[in-house]
């Protein structure tokens, strides 16, 4: 049985901590950023940690 290929454009999307969570970037800050207030997209910098039900989803993806 030959080896699963990691989703390369998911490896590039994501990170994973050393205590093995997924971290992102948030959405919502790519355009329209004038319309938006700035708390919003001060909020919206960083990444944060994904919601356990993509976890099981991205992991697959990441080969782990």
């Amino acid at each position: 049985m030959p080896k699963m290929k990691s989703h390369t454009g998911m490896g590039k999307r994501v990170k994973v901590t050393g205590k093995g969570k997924i971290v992102a970037q948030q959405a919502g800050l790519r355009h329209n950023l004038e319309k938006k207030p700035s708390t919003q997209t001060r909020r919206l910098t960083g990444t944060v940690e994904l919601a356990k039900s993509d976890v099981k989803r991205i992991k697959k993806l990441l080969g782990r």
